[in-house]
Protein backbone atom coordinates (compact mmCIF):
# COMPACT_ATOMS: atom_id res chain seq x y z
CA UNK A 1 0.00 0.00 0.00
CA UNK A 2 1.44 3.54 -1.17
CA UNK A 3 0.48 6.64 0.40
CA UNK A 4 0.44 9.74 -1.71
CA UNK A 5 2.49 13.24 -0.51
CA UNK A 6 -0.46 14.78 1.41
CA UNK A 7 -0.99 11.54 3.29
CA UNK A 8 2.67 11.85 4.80
CA UNK A 9 1.81 16.18 4.81
CA UNK A 10 -1.32 15.31 7.11
CA UNK A 11 0.42 12.39 8.92
CA UNK A 12 3.40 15.43 9.66
CA UNK A 13 1.02 18.04 10.41
CA UNK A 14 -0.86 15.97 12.89
CA UNK A 15 2.54 14.98 14.68
CA UNK A 16 3.88 18.37 15.04
CA UNK A 17 0.56 19.88 16.36
CA UNK A 18 0.16 16.79 18.69
CA UNK A 19 3.28 17.66 20.40
CA UNK A 20 3.51 21.53 19.58
CA UNK A 21 -0.03 22.38 20.95
CA UNK A 22 0.57 22.00 24.67
CA UNK A 23 2.92 24.74 24.17
CA UNK A 24 0.27 27.32 22.95
CA UNK A 25 -1.88 26.52 26.01
CA UNK A 26 0.83 26.28 28.60
CA UNK A 27 0.81 22.73 29.61
CA UNK A 28 3.91 21.18 28.22
CA UNK A 29 3.50 17.13 28.23
CA UNK A 30 5.96 15.32 29.70
CA UNK A 31 4.40 11.55 30.47
CA UNK A 32 4.76 9.76 33.18
CA UNK A 33 6.91 6.23 32.83
CA UNK A 34 4.76 3.49 32.85
CA UNK A 35 7.32 1.91 36.08
CA UNK A 36 6.90 4.86 37.98
CA UNK A 37 2.89 5.14 37.55
CA UNK A 38 2.60 1.32 39.02
CA UNK A 39 4.39 2.72 41.61
CA UNK A 40 2.51 6.09 42.45
CA UNK A 41 -0.71 4.06 42.13
CA UNK A 42 1.43 0.91 44.53
CA UNK A 43 2.66 4.20 47.24
CA UNK A 44 -0.62 5.58 47.33
CA UNK A 45 -2.61 1.94 47.77
CA UNK A 46 -5.24 2.31 45.55
CA UNK A 47 -8.02 0.50 45.30
CA UNK A 48 -11.92 -0.46 44.21
CA UNK A 49 -12.94 2.07 47.15
CA UNK A 50 -10.88 4.81 45.50
CA UNK A 51 -11.94 7.68 43.35
CA UNK A 52 -8.77 8.73 41.42
CA UNK A 53 -8.33 12.29 39.99
CA UNK A 54 -5.09 13.00 37.29
CA UNK A 55 -4.19 16.63 37.45
CA UNK A 56 -2.59 17.17 33.77
CA UNK A 57 -3.79 13.75 32.39
CA UNK A 58 -1.94 13.76 29.66
CA UNK A 59 -2.75 10.64 27.49
CA UNK A 60 -4.67 8.78 30.42
CA UNK A 61 -1.66 6.20 31.23
CA UNK A 62 -2.26 6.92 35.22
CA UNK A 63 -6.22 6.70 34.33
CA UNK A 64 -6.14 3.54 32.50
CA UNK A 65 -3.87 1.53 35.12
CA UNK A 66 -5.83 2.91 38.01
CA UNK A 67 -9.06 1.16 36.31
CA UNK A 68 -7.49 -1.92 34.91
CA UNK A 69 -4.79 -2.92 37.20
CA UNK A 70 -6.56 -1.09 41.12
CA UNK A 71 -9.88 -1.39 40.06
CA UNK A 72 -10.45 2.47 41.08
CA UNK A 73 -12.88 4.94 39.45
CA UNK A 74 -10.46 7.32 37.70
CA UNK A 75 -11.41 11.11 36.24
CA UNK A 76 -8.66 12.84 34.64
CA UNK A 77 -8.91 16.96 34.17
CA UNK A 78 -6.71 17.88 31.18
CA UNK A 79 -5.97 21.50 29.15
CA UNK A 80 -4.54 20.27 25.94
CA UNK A 81 -8.14 18.81 23.89
CA UNK A 82 -6.06 16.80 21.32
CA UNK A 83 -5.04 14.97 24.77
CA UNK A 84 -8.66 14.80 25.83
CA UNK A 85 -10.02 13.14 22.74
CA UNK A 86 -7.12 10.76 22.71
CA UNK A 87 -8.13 9.76 25.96
CA UNK A 88 -12.20 10.00 25.41
CA UNK A 89 -10.95 7.20 22.06
CA UNK A 90 -9.49 4.99 24.45
CA UNK A 91 -11.74 4.75 26.99
CA UNK A 92 -14.07 3.39 24.84
CA UNK A 93 -12.16 1.30 22.62
CA UNK A 94 -10.78 -0.01 26.26
CA UNK A 95 -14.43 -0.64 27.65
CA UNK A 96 -13.84 1.46 30.48
CA UNK A 97 -16.95 4.42 30.18
CA UNK A 98 -17.92 2.93 33.57
CA UNK A 99 -14.69 3.50 35.16
CA UNK A 100 -12.54 6.10 33.57
CA UNK A 101 -13.54 9.91 32.95
CA UNK A 102 -11.49 12.96 31.05
CA UNK A 103 -12.59 16.80 31.89
CA UNK A 104 -11.30 19.34 29.52
CA UNK A 105 -10.46 22.17 31.32
CA UNK A 106 -8.25 23.67 33.77
CA UNK A 107 -7.48 21.78 36.86
CA UNK A 108 -7.56 25.03 39.49
CA UNK A 109 -11.10 25.70 38.54
CA UNK A 110 -12.43 21.69 38.74
CA UNK A 111 -13.78 20.51 42.05
CA UNK A 112 -11.49 17.79 43.38
CA UNK A 113 -13.95 17.32 46.66
CA UNK A 114 -14.66 13.33 45.56
CA UNK A 115 -11.29 12.12 45.16
CA UNK A 116 -9.86 10.28 47.59
CA UNK A 117 -6.54 9.74 45.83
CA UNK A 118 -4.66 13.00 43.59
CA UNK A 119 -1.80 12.11 41.46
CA UNK A 120 0.29 15.18 40.18
CA UNK A 121 3.70 15.13 37.92
CA UNK A 122 3.43 19.15 37.47
CA UNK A 123 6.64 21.53 38.77
CA UNK A 124 7.47 23.06 41.80
CA UNK A 125 5.65 26.11 41.15
CA UNK A 126 2.15 24.51 39.96
CA UNK A 127 2.71 22.11 43.35
CA UNK A 128 2.88 25.04 45.42
CA UNK A 129 -0.08 26.93 44.24
CA UNK A 130 -2.12 23.43 44.23
CA UNK A 131 -1.35 23.16 47.93
CA UNK A 132 -4.35 25.80 48.96
CA UNK A 133 -6.70 23.90 46.25
CA UNK A 134 -6.12 20.89 48.01
CA UNK A 135 -6.26 21.93 51.45
CA UNK A 136 -10.11 23.63 50.84
CA UNK A 137 -11.27 21.10 48.59
CA UNK A 138 -9.86 17.86 49.92
CA UNK A 139 -11.38 15.54 52.50
CA UNK A 140 -9.35 14.45 55.57
CA UNK A 141 -7.17 11.09 54.42
CA UNK A 142 -7.14 11.98 50.73
CA UNK A 143 -3.57 10.91 48.80
CA UNK A 144 -1.65 12.77 47.17
CA UNK A 145 1.16 11.67 44.95
CA UNK A 146 3.58 13.51 43.25
CA UNK A 147 6.24 12.54 41.07
CA UNK A 148 9.80 14.27 41.03
CA UNK A 149 8.38 17.30 42.81
CA UNK A 150 7.39 17.93 46.36
CA UNK A 151 5.81 20.90 47.99
CA UNK A 152 6.95 23.48 50.34
CA UNK A 153 6.19 23.32 53.57
CA UNK A 154 4.43 19.94 53.73
CA UNK A 155 6.73 16.98 54.58
CA UNK A 156 5.77 13.17 52.96
CA UNK A 157 4.08 9.88 54.87
CA UNK A 158 6.02 7.95 52.65
CA UNK A 159 8.77 8.77 49.73
CA UNK A 160 10.25 6.21 47.11
CA UNK A 161 13.64 7.55 47.02
CA UNK A 162 14.39 5.79 44.00
CA UNK A 163 11.95 6.75 41.65
CA UNK A 164 11.13 10.25 43.57
CA UNK A 165 7.61 9.87 44.32
CA UNK A 166 5.96 11.66 47.35
CA UNK A 167 3.26 10.63 49.16
CA UNK A 168 1.37 13.27 51.27
CA UNK A 169 -2.11 12.76 53.85
CA UNK A 170 -4.51 15.73 53.85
Amino acid sequence: MRFSIEFYIAFLGIVVVWIVWPLFIGAGWVPTPRKIVRRMLLLAEVGPDDTLYELGSGDGRILFMAAREFGSKAVGIEADPLRVLWTVVLIRLLSLKCHVNVLWGNFFKKDLRAASVVTVYQSKSINNKLRNKFIEELRPGTRVVSYAFTFDGWVPERVDEESQIYLYII
